[in-house]
């Protein structure tokens, strides 16, 4: 156990045992399956927004984040900042026709407009987008774990699942919603408590500017533009093109209350990146030979006063937590209503639908903890860009044409738009070292596909 006194633990116990206790609670609210996933489409935009905020800022905004600052400095805010302006977008453009397409899932609403097999399609490519972001929950865990207790790959993995699995799997959208809101006061509090701190603590700004290379850590694009700007916008259309973020805004009870829960969260991250940062950036001046992965746990453990700084590492645990287990129910919600309902148990009934959607999250979960066993050592920013990029070069395009473009694109031409986007993705970022990110390659091809389906005969597969 890693410096923690019985002070941490109980600080810590007491904000895990009140978190898992209400998501267990929610899951009483929970009679069906469209409870479950959408609840029943009738959240407040509060709830919208915790949905939102509760899934998107996780280890990536924060532990991860802290990582990126300790080695390149503010060009670590892309993530937050991305992740902002993608909601402003998602609420001021895509909320309406969200609502208005009837759908519950990004598969349904393309399969609606290009047939069958391109939902099926889209379903198998976004799926692995969605897995590498459970892997950057838990890679942020097992920093978290190993800072904590010392635990070594496997345990924590164990551990951050069976948390992850109690997150979501009562509740659904409901637990997430609720969860989400708390969890984003404790967020608030944790990171600008710390960032405050680190900022005492190194003499303000300016010993910050003193003790630091001013281009590498002073420069929002110090690892080049093609790259840092590419990630904030491979962040924007991952979100516009992510199940979890979709279904929040679909749980809305109307077009305004799922429009302001959009606007809510886009003004409440970017926030976090920045006070994260702080504590990255402070840690690289005092601790510059530690793993960059735990300069934030190892913050929080060393300079706050113990129980508070058990319940920020509780926190810190509960935001990857969340957003992990916010992305394994939006994966379930996809398999359930697009590949089982359709070609496995047309006529399932609605309690066994709830169990199946409830296992489909453990193996889920189960199957990303296994990712992670190789991965110990990489930038767990890393995945989470990666997994934007991915789910958008697979959806995006086909998204806005079955929503925007009604009618006017050959099905064909869209299945191979979200194909085609897919493997330049990973062929770019398996095979070529380029200075700017995959997304831009993916995106583009995505779009000249689908361009050259414009205008010609519409049918569906």
């Amino acid at each position: 156990m890693e410096n923690l006194t019985a002070s941490h633990i109980i600080g810590a116990l007491v904000t895990l045992i009140i978190i898992m206790g209400i998501g267990v609670y929610s899951g009483k609210k929970v009679e069906n399956a469209s409870d479950f996933s959408t609840g029943g489409h009738r959240a407040s935009s509060l709830l919208v927004a915790g949905t939102i905020i509760g899934t998107l800022v996780g280890g990536s905004s924060t532990v991860g984040t802290a990582q990126l600052a300790y080695n390149y400095g503010f060009s670590a805010w892309w993530f937050t900042l991305g992740a902002g302006l993608g909601c402003l977008t998602l609420g001021l453009v895509f909320v309406k026709p969200l609502k208005l397409s009837c759908c519950n899932t990004i598969q349904e609403m393309i399969s609606s407009e290009y047939g069958q097999t391109s939902g099926i399609i889209t379903t198998v490519l976004s799926s692995f987008g969605i897995i590498l972001n459970i892997v950057a929950q838990i890679l942020a865990a097992n920093a978290l774990l190993s800072s904590m207790f010392g635990l070594g790959s496997v345990e924590s993995a164990f551990v951050s699942i069976l948390l992850m699995s109690v997150y979501v799997i009562f509740g659904g959208v409901l637990s997430t919603g609720i969860l989400g809101i708390i969890k984003l006061i404790l967020i608030y509090f944790s990171v600008f408590l710390g960032a405050a701190i680190a900022l005492k603590l190194g003499g303000g700004f300016s010993g910050f500017y003193n003790n630091l290379n001013h281009q590498q850590y002073f420069n929002i694009v110090s690892r080049g533009a093609g790259i840092d700007v590419g990630d904030g916008i491979s962040v924007v259309l991952g979100v516009l093109s992510t199940q979890t973020y979709i279904q929040a805004i679909i749980s809305g009870k109307n077009i305004k209350e799922a429009k302001k829960g959009a606007l809510l969260s886009a003004a409440i991250i970017p926030p976090i990146g920045i006070g994260s940062i702080f504590v990255g950036m402070y840690m690289k001046i005092n601790y510059p030979y530690i793993e960059s992965s735990q300069a934030f746990p190892l913050f929080i453990i060393n300079n706050i006063p113990p129980f508070i700084s058990g319940l920020i590492l509780a926190t810190l645990l509960i935001a990857l937590v969340g957003t992990g287990a916010g992305m394994a129910l939006g994966f379930s919600t996809i398999i359930i209503n697009d590949i089982y309902k359709k070609y496995i148990s047309k006529n399932e009934n609605i309690k066994n639908e709830l169990i199946i959607t409830r296992i489909v999250i453990l193996l889920t979960l189960a199957v990303s903890a296994i990712f992670t066993l190789g991965n110990l050592k990489t930038a767990i920013l890393t995945w989470g860009f990666m997994s934007m990029g991915l789910r958008a070069t697979v959806l995006i395009i086909p998204m806005i044409g079955a929503l925007f473009f009604k009618n006017k694109i050959n099905s064909n031409f869209a299945v191979l738009s979200s194909a085609f986007g897919f493997l330049s993705f990973l062929i770019c970022e398996i095979f070529f070292d380029l200075n700017i990110n995959s997304l831009f390659i993916g995106v583009s091809i995505s779009a000249l596909t689908i361009l050259f389906g414009l205008n010609k005969h519409h049918k569906k597969l």
